[in-house]
Formats: C-alpha cells, structure tokens, sequence
C-alpha cells in the first residue's frame, strides 16, 4: 500500500484539494454558490438542471446529470426515486472545542453516563461529534449553553479549560441522521452516487469514501459511452445500470455493519447499558493486529476503486 494508514481529514479541505486539482482540466467549470433545484427534462429523459445563483436562476444542460448533492438530494426529489430507509434511534450535534493544546491521539471516543461523542484532533480545534437520543434536540439546548459545556467538558477533561470557546448553541449544529439507500440509482439521463444514492450514518466517517469510491467507478464505467455520445440512446440507461451493480454491494455492506453498530454499541450506550464484550476486549489485547481489521473496512471498503490508467496524471 501506498500509505498504509487512515488520514482523517476536513471535508472541506478535501473538497477544495478535488477542486483544485479538477481546475487543471481544461474542460471543467465549477459554479460556487450555485443551488440545483430541479432537473429538467424532454421526451422521456433527464436533459439538465434548473439553479439559483447570485445572478438569479438559470439553467444548464448535459447528456447526464449526476447528482451528487448529498442526502437532502434535490435531483432525487425532483426525479421521485424509491428509497428504502432503515429506522436511526439516535441524532448527532457537531460543534467545535478551541484548543492550542498537542493530542497525540487520532480519534477520541468518549462514553460516560449515557453521554456519547467521538472528538477528532484538529489543528487548533477538536471536532466533536455527540450523540443523543433521537428526537432530542429540543431539549438539549432548553438546557442551555453552561450544561453543554459541562458534559462537553465531563466527556473531555482534558479539554475542560476550553469549553468555553463554544461560545453559544448557535456553534451547536443538529444533525438529523439518515440511513438509507435509493432501490434504483439511475432514471434516463441521470444518475445519484454519494449520499444522493445511499445515507450513511455518521458512524465509521465511511460516507465520505463511498461517495468518492462511487464517483471513481462511475468516471471508469461511463468514460466511453460519454465521449462517444451513448448516454443519449437507450443504451445509456443499461450503461448507468453497470454503476449501480458495482457499487451497491459495498453500500449494502457498509450500511449493514451501522446498522449492528447502532443496534449493539451506540444505542445500549446511550442507555447506560454497554457492555464491552469479555472475549473482544482479550482478542484484541492479545493480537493487537486484529485492530486493522475494522480499520481496513473503514477507510478501504469491501470493493475499493482505482483510478483508470487515463486518469492519472504523470508526474
């Protein structure tokens, strides 16, 4: 391997490292602050899509539209896929600790007195995922911004001088989660990978792989039929079919390794009632290699992608 560990990294540091390097390519354009709204359509097939920009509306065309915008996807409501969704019991508030202070550690899982969160080592800052109960939110910032500092501080102790740099439950964001996946990814002229195509849960950080794994294989998959202009006939949708088939037993993996972590460690966590299990714990104190496993789950998948020949720059 290349570089044989995990590396977790802001988002939008990733989004602007993809944009930045997509910018060399002579043929790309990228439109920020621009909103899709809908997709629009002609003799049966998706033909573009409608936006909102500083400019006002507009609209643009293209032998496909991939909708990669994310779980509140506007083309998958636009176009009215059938999803299947999986029952969540609990939600996920993000906020942010200041913190000058060197931890050596990658990741932070916290578990205290029915109280869960996951804080990741930043430069400057430690990212904090909480989670409580489903349905909650309304209570939590009823209790005010002195108890979520409390807890916060409780949960990391080490960081209890800088708890105070949530400065109020504004800081304090609500993540409604969703697990779910579409029953079909494509329709005519267009196709939903990322969390457009399946909602992954917080857990394991993995929605952020298998949206950039879909996007890999799609680009090998549909590369040539694009060139040579067969998205437009009935072709294209047997060709959008091929992505879907590659991906969605990843997806279905990955899905259903949440789902046992929600049911078996998030959940009786929240309920004061996790009990780490006796044979795991010796397992692992006895080989600690096993730890990649999960490890290798997480940040690789069940069907890694690699990036066609043509794709690759040289240096």
């Amino acid at each position: 391997m290349r570089h044989p560990y995990i590396a977790m990294v802001p988002q939008w540091d990733l989004l602007d490292l993809l944009a930045d390097a997509a910018a060399a390519e002579p043929t790309f354009t990228l439109l920020r602050r621009h909103e899709v709204t809908a997709v629009t359509r002609a003799n049966g097939r998706a033909t573009g899509v409608r936006y909102v920009g500083p400019d006002g509306p507009g609209a643009l065309e293209a032998d496909l539209v991939v909708a990669c915008d994310g779980r509140w996807s506007r083309v998958r409501q636009s176009v009215g896929f059938p999803k299947r969704e999986f029952p969540v019991g609990f939600d996920v508030w993000w906020y942010r600790i200041t913190s000058d202070l060197h931890l050596e550690e990658n990741l932070l899982p916290r578990l205290k007195g029915g109280h869960v969160a996951i804080g990741i080592p930043r430069e400057g800052y430690v990212q904090v995922a909480g989670l409580g109960p489903e349905g909650t939110d309304a209570q939590v910032r009823a209790r005010g911004i002195e108890a979520f500092r409390a807890d916060a501080a409780d949960l990391f102790p080490e960081l209890a001088g800088d708890a105070g740099s949530v400065a109020s439950m504004v800081d304090v964001k609500h993540l409604d989660v969703r697990l779910d996946r579409l029953r079909r990814w494509y329709a005519n002229g267009v196709l939903c990978i990322g969390d457009a195509a399946h909602a992954m849960s917080p857990v394991g950080g993995v929605g952020i792989n298998l949206a950039v794994q879909d996007a890999v294989a799609a680009a090998r998959i549909l590369a040539a039929p694009l060139r040579e202009g067969g998205m437009r006939t009935r072709e294209g949708a047997r060709v959008l079919a091929r992505v879907q088939r590659r991906r969605m037993l990843p997806t279905v993996v990955i899905q259903s390794v949440q789902r046992l972590l929600h049911r078996f460690v998030i959940m009786p966590a929240l309920a004061h009632d996790l009990q780490a299990p006796a044979l795991v714990v010796r397992l692992l104190r006895a080989v600690p290699a096993l730890s990649a496993l999960p490890a290798a789950v997480i940040g690789i998948g069940p069907r890694p992608e690699r990036a066609p020949a043509w794709a690759r720059r040289a240096h």
